[in-house]
């Protein structure tokens, strides 16, 4: 576009910004500002959210932040963009601090705002302040809750483990609950071992979207967890039968000017041989950090040992382990992975950011997780 002498506008950078955001190309999107900042776009609203939405999607907050506040110009959209960044990044206490801020500069929030604010709360396990800011959006603000709220609320009660009230909350909705909110319910059910609220939900699902592998996956998993073997054998035959193939969960990380993809098990990277050296010093290290494999997280009846195996070899530790070979001594490591973060490896990375020194961020289908000294910013509830 460039060499054919077409000047860019707002709109293509915010087309630009995107791209890279679902990429997570950080290199080529901060390039990308370095360029809006030559041609003199830098004061253009629309280019200017773009970027900030840009960082927040990419787990750098603090960029985000200070994108924001030197903003000469800010409209709703600016403010919400922080709100919902921080938030999906585990800082949900800092977006609620924003939100009050922008109510106190007399901003009126837009539907998507409250989303960012309810899910804040949501993932940060604050059931009451939840409750409190939803009765707010009617009352205050005169918005009529939607379908997205309510969801959020679903979601609220179900990450606190409050699967019965979170079931009685979906009985009571004033609309019809859609695919998303009895996958939440379903999701919840899996994690807190509600099999017969699990088997309701999965029902719905089955009416609503017959052919979404991630349901299939979680009644297998739950039924496996609960050593129902026959069960679980029974959910993923009927997978099979239904001609449902199941996503394959990949992983990316950007070294360099090159994005490296990974899934389970991959051998296929030139550097394999060393990456797996790799992955065998940091099992090492980790069982001296009294690091024992959460075997639970493989829903297989087979060995310990092989589920060990299994678990070692998921994406994100061959993604970091890469990371570890490649890149030097603390840098930063950002890895985007399409599936939810398994427990294990939840544990595992914590552990790498501490023995290894590293920041480690992890954005999964829904959410980031910042790794930092051998803690992570969703303070182990997500």
């Amino acid at each position: 576009m460039d060499l054919d002498g077409l000047k860019p506008d707002g709109f293509t950078m915010v087309s630009l910004f995107s791209a890279c955001s679902k990429l997570g190309a950080l290199a080529l999107g901060r390039r990308a500002h370095v360029y809006m900042v030559k041609v003199g776009l830098d004061k253009n609203l629309h280019s200017v959210n773009a970027l900030l939405d840009f960082y927040a999607k990419c787990g750098c907050t603090k960029d985000a932040k200070r994108v924001f506040n030197e903003m000469v110009e800010r409209n709703v959209v600016s403010w919400t963009s922080l709100i919902v960044g921080l938030a999906v990044n585990g800082y949900g206490s800092e977006a609620l601090k924003y939100f009050k801020q922008m109510e106190a500069e007399k901003w009126l929030p837009s539907e998507i705002t409250f989303v960012g604010v309810l899910y804040a709360c949501s993932h940060c396990g604050m059931v009451d302040e939840g409750f409190r800011y939803f009765d707010k959006i009617k009352q205050y603000y005169g918005i009529v809750p939607q379908i997205e709220h309510h969801g959020c609320m679903v979601d609220l009660l179900a990450r606190a483990g409050k699967v019965k009230q979170a079931h009685d909350y979906i009985q009571q909705m004033p609309m019809q609950p859609n695919s998303v909110i009895w996958r939440t319910l379903l999701g919840a059910c899996t994690k807190f071992g509600h099999v017969e609220l699990a088997e309701v939900a999965r029902a719905k699902l089955l009416h609503l979207e017959p052919k979404h592998s991630g349901d299939y996956v979680l009644m297998s998993n739950l039924y496996a967890s609960e050593r129902r073997w026959s069960d679980a054998h029974k959910a993923r035959k009927s997978m099979l039968e239904e001609g449902v193939a199941k996503i394959r969960g990949h992983s990316l990380v950007e070294l360099g000017n090159q994005v490296h993809e990974f899934h389970t098990g991959d051998r296929t990277h030139p550097q394999s041989e060393e990456i797996y050296a790799k992955l065998v010093e940091v099992t090492k290290r980790l069982r001296l950090e009294g690091h024992v494999a959460h075997t639970g997280h493989v829903y297989a009846d087979i060995e310990e040992e092989e589920k060990e195996n299994a678990l070692v070899h998921h994406s994100e530790k061959i993604a970091v382990a890469l990371m570890l070979v490649c890149s030097p001594p603390g840098t930063p490591i950002r890895v985007f992975n399409n599936l939810r973060i398994c427990g294990d490896c939840h544990v595992v990375i914590k552990l790498m950011s501490k023995v290894y020194g590293r920041e480690i961020t992890v954005r999964d289908c829904s959410r980031f997780h910042h790794f930092r000294d051998g803690s992570c910013s969703c303070g182990d509830y997500w």
